[in-house]
């Protein structure tokens, strides 16, 4: 069941997940688009998230924006009243001076978060939440697993020392799995939804930021799944379930995104992801077993939490095993 709507106010609005953006050419949203948009969203009890470009929106849309609760997701230059702040590669929040309260979003590649690993710790605890996003997960080989565990190892005594201290950090990759019971995906194609500035609905951003000449020709892109005048209307909705994923119904590494444009991306299927993404998110399952043990052992928090220690990274290789 759709809960959430992403509206893109413009063709630059800035990317807050795996994919890249590369449009320059500015194209904001016609009025009466967000207008019908919004009204779309509280028609459907849908909670909206505003995705913002990099330079100021006219008033009336800020106006049109504040009739309706929401939240905003914005780029690092303009953080005024932003939810959501994102950071597009590892040197751009050196220069700001972030609230505690901040929910940041920080984009980066592999060699990125290999090179400043220790500067992108130093983030961690510094603001209320930190999801770190990795823009080139399918260039990830062996060599690159081990060094990704040795980062997260690293990160796990600069949490446990926090904890020690009485604070509460949060990080994408090491503390979200110690706090679910069950999947808490994406969702893109199933609980959420995007309006692109031509008023069709995508999946999410990212099948809307797809080069459409490069890949399809000239005119309306496939990717499309309805619009404000035709309603919502995804064909095989089912692929985007998690009941319908044969590998991620049997997962419980909670934490991962299950990135249905990543899955697309790099296997063709949209409910199958890549070996990247499972052995990245079971690395990072298996760090944040170590963090919860080390928490709970140094403050007695979590004492009741158990997560099951696994002999795999790679739950497809697992699932051919069972059927050998």
């Amino acid at each position: 069941m759709l809960q959430y709507l992403v509206i893109l106010l413009d063709d630059t609005s800035i990317s807050y997940c795996h994919y890249d953006n590369q449009i320059k050419e500015k194209k904001l949203m016609p009025l009466d688009i967000l207008r019908e948009g919004i009204l779309f969203g509280m028609k459907e009890n849908l909670m909206i998230q505003f995705v913002y470009p990099e330079y100021d929106i006219p008033k009336e849309y800020s106006d049109l924006i504040e009739t309706i609760d929401h939240s905003k997701i914005k780029p690092s230059t303009f953080t005024k009243e932003a939810d959501v702040i994102v950071f597009d590669n590892v040197f751009s929040f050196k220069s700001h001076e972030l609230e505690y309260s901040s929910s940041v979003v920080l984009r980066l590649s592999k060699n990125q978060l290999f090179d400043y690993s220790k500067l992108i710790g130093s983030l961690i605890g510094k603001v209320r939440r930190l999801n770190i996003v990795i823009t080139d997960v399918e260039s990830f080989n062996n060599a690159d697993f081990q060094r990704y565990t040795e980062i997260l190892d690293s990160w796990n005594d600069l949490i446990v020392n926090l904890y020690i201290k009485g604070e509460r950090p949060q990080i994408n990759l090491l503390t979200d799995r110690i706090m679910l019971d069950n999947m808490n995906n994406c969702g893109a194609g199933d609980t959420s939804i995007s309006l692109a500035p031509d008023g069709h609905f995508y999946v999410c951003p990212a099948f809307y930021h797809i080069d459409k000449e490069k890949e399809y020709g000239l005119g309306k892109c496939k990717f499309t799944i309805g619009s404000l005048y035709e309603g919502v209307k995804i064909a095989n909705s089912n692929l985007f379930k998690l009941d319908f994923s044969p590998i991620c119904s049997e997962c419980d590494a909670f934490h991962c995104k299950r990135c249905v444009w990543l899955n697309r991306k790099l296997t063709y299927e949209v409910n199958t992801p890549s070996k990247q993404q499972c052995v990245i998110s079971h690395i990072e399952r298996k760090s944040s077993i170590a963090l919860l043990k080390e928490i709970s052992k140094k403050t007695g928090l979590f004492s009741s939490k158990h997560i099951k220690e696994l002999d795999y990274y790679d739950p497809f290789e697992k699932l051919l095993k069972s059927r050998q």
